[in-house]
């Protein structure tokens, strides 16, 4: 890991580890945690030339990204930073005050739902087509419907609904569109790294520490298989997620082999979270589903998280798709890149 990046990797551990969330089953941004972040500049992390904000990478948002899934923090990184930030970027639109923006794809009816933290954001970053046309608007929240929801982790997925024939609009490239799909698929796998992380630490201190029959659970070899697949999976998870980052930094979003990495981590950590989920609920048996206990608050999230930007099924079949375009005679290039 670079200098900068070790230093950031402190700087969030040293931060997440010292908040507590006094209302972890809150569907509301946790207010107390967004106002540290954005006294250290992560709220936006890798702003554009026209926000107040760094300048980072995926690199830097990955690092961030994961602690906010190791943590089950209420606060929406992705969605103020790698998405309704980065729109505004890509359109040029300027923003220099420090509204909570998040981001929403509407549909041909002005609908969109299931987006994150949207009843409690101070603005809207809107992304439509209209026509062969793509448009991009900043708005303000209290200028669209919204239908209040929670996710299965309990956090705030509301449904918007918009008259886009009034708002003050910017076109921007179909690209934008494709990129914005890529970008919130990759911010999930992050999350859901993260999370996954956390729940293979829960898993084996817990493994080690509960005695039945008069040893701990860890000498069974029925819970050391559950445990071994776990974090296999977790860690397969984690590589297939930082290879796609790597090459989204190094090449874009607009590469084919960007494209093809963000689906193989959306395919790979959406199978990863269903063993992962199974296997830690069965290690914990009921405590884990308990109010008191930590553990239900990550794999509910890994479950909502997996479905977010694209389900496992419609990753699976975008690689089908790509290996059988590949054909025999391509197949391997198209999977080691070369």
């Amino acid at each position: 890991m670079s200098s900068p990046n070790h230093e950031l990797a402190e700087l969030l551990s040293s931060l997440f580890e010292r908040h507590v969330d006094s209302a972890p089953e809150s569907a509301e941004i946790d207010r107390n945690l967004w106002a540290n972040l954005r006294e250290t500049g992560l709220d936006r992390l890798t702003g554009g030339p026209d926000r107040e904000g760094g300048e980072a990478g995926w690199a830097e948002s990955a690092l961030l990204l994961r602690a906010v899934g190791a943590k089950a923090a209420r606060v929406p990184v992705a969605e103020n930073d790698v998405l309704a930030g980065w729109l505004l970027d890509a359109a040029g639109i300027a923003a220099h005050d420090t509204d909570i923006r998040v981001a929403a794809q509407l549909d041909s009816v002005g609908r969109s739902g299931g987006v994150p933290w949207a009843s409690e954001s101070d603005r809207l970053v809107l992304l439509w087509r209209n026509g062969d046309d793509w448009q991009v608007s900043d708005v303000v929240r209290s200028e669209i419907g919204v239908e209040p929801g929670r996710s299965r982790a309990g956090e705030s997925r509301d449904a918007v609904v918009v008259d886009t024939s009034g708002l003050d609009a910017t076109p921007v490239p179909a690209t934008v569109a494709a990129e914005y799909r890529l970008r919130g698929a990759l911010t999930r796998s992050h999350l859901m790294v993260g999370a996954m992380s956390r729940v293979q630490q829960v898993v084996v201190e817990h493994a080690g520490a509960r005695v039945q029959f008069g040893r701990p659970l860890a000498k069974f070899q029925a819970v050391q298989h559950m445990v071994a697949d776990l974090a296999a999976e977790t860690s397969l998870a984690d590589a297939t997620t930082s290879a796609a980052a790597d090459l989204a930094g190094r090449h874009g979003f607009g590469d084919p082999r960007t494209a093809l990495a963000v689906a193989a981590s959306r395919s790979v950590t959406g199978h990863a979270a269903s063993v992962v989920v199974r296997n830690a609920h069965q290690v914990l048996g009921a405590i884990g589903f308990t109010r008191e206990h930590e553990l239900h608050r990550y794999t509910n999230r890994l479950l909502s998280w997996r479905a977010e930007y694209g389900s496992v099924r419609s990753w699976d079949d975008e690689l089908t798709r790509a290996a059988v375009k590949a054909g025999s005679a391509n197949l391997w290039t198209m999977v080691t890149g070369g």
